[in-house]
């Protein structure tokens, strides 16, 4: 379960750069089932060109106020948990697995329990090997500090047997802490920024002030995508032509995204290329993709 509901936090940083292609998706089903279904021939009926650009640019406008809210609260905020809560369960899982009422970690510490709940044991037995201790406590929580392994014992008793010692001693709290460099620490990456943190960025990190640039290009292509799925939505076209064009339109929309993805690589790695080239190559590839959608679209309808 824990599984599932982390994998879920993350959905919605995988929903921003699938959102292109999920519009054009979208408007492929429906406009195949407006299509075979002749509905397309209604629609434009009762449809006037300005009721169809009203509508447009209505849901269009909604499309994009989603979009930004996901992209700046939702998918920046859901993400630091999904990291926060992956970090946990593999490091839990370096760490090892309870079972059968036994939790052991290999030459340290042997742990019998008589239930669990979220790496809190209860009625617990514990033997330390290296210090010869014995430990009956109520509970021992696991908490993982930097490089260290914390077993937290509350309310209990110790006892210590070796060669240098030997004692009981009668606890309210007692931390035993195991080094283990194994451990991974959360590390900041792009998802965790909104586009205006990542913009703020320029003189700590090049990458992510590149990165915010690019959320900034996403935001016209959602744009002008939505805009085309809306144009295209409402066309009349065959039952063998619908797959071409809209596979024709995936393509081109994916290398429209190969070709911003190739640009990101030269800000990050070639010192002549500037953010200059990157907005004026973007928007010629728009400007090209506008093209075909508005205007050459229709002389073929």
């Amino acid at each position: 379960m824990d599984v599932i509901s982390t994998t879920l936090l993350v959905l919605p940083s995988f929903l921003s750069p699938l959102m292109p292609f999920l519009l054009i998706i979208a408007s492929f089903f429906l406009n195949y089932k407006f299509n075979i279904s002749n509905e397309i021939i209604i629609l434009k009926q009762y449809f006037s060109f300005k009721n169809n650009l009203l509508l447009s640019i209505f849901l269009t406008s909604g499309i994009v106020v989603f979009y930004f809210i996901n992209n700046e609260l939702f998918s920046v905020n859901l993400y630091e948990k999904y990291k926060v809560k992956e970090l946990e369960i593999r490091n839990n899982l370096k760490l090892g697995v309870p079972s059968l009422k036994e939790f052991h970690i290999e030459n340290e510490v042997s742990i019998f329990f008589e239930r669990q709940s979220n790496n809190k044991f209860f009625d617990v037995e514990a033997i330390i090997f290296e210090d010869g201790q014995f430990i009956n406590s109520s509970n021992v929580e696991i908490e993982i500090d930097k490089k260290n392994y914390n077993l937290i014992f509350n309310k209990g008793e110790r006892i210590i047997l070796n060669d240098v010692e030997k004692s009981k001693t009668i606890f309210d709290k007692f931390i035993y802490s195991i080094e283990n460099n194994e451990i991974e620490i959360l590390m900041m990456d792009k998802e965790h920024f909104n586009t205006l943190e990542l913009l703020e960025k320029k003189n700590i990190d090049f990458e992510f002030y590149y990165h915010g640039h690019n959320r900034i290009y996403q935001y016209f292509l959602i744009i002008v995508v939505a805009l085309a799925s809306f144009k295209i939505l409402l066309l009349f076209f065959s039952k063998k032509n619908i797959f071409k064009y809209y596979g024709f339109l995936f393509v081109v929309l994916l290398l429209i995204q190969v070709i911003n993805s190739y640009l990101i690589f030269l800000l990050n790695n070639n010192t002549n290329f500037n953010l200059y080239y990157y907005y004026i190559i973007n928007f010629i590839v728009l400007l090209i993709f506008c093209y075909f959608i508005f205007f050459k679209l229709n002389e073929n309808n």
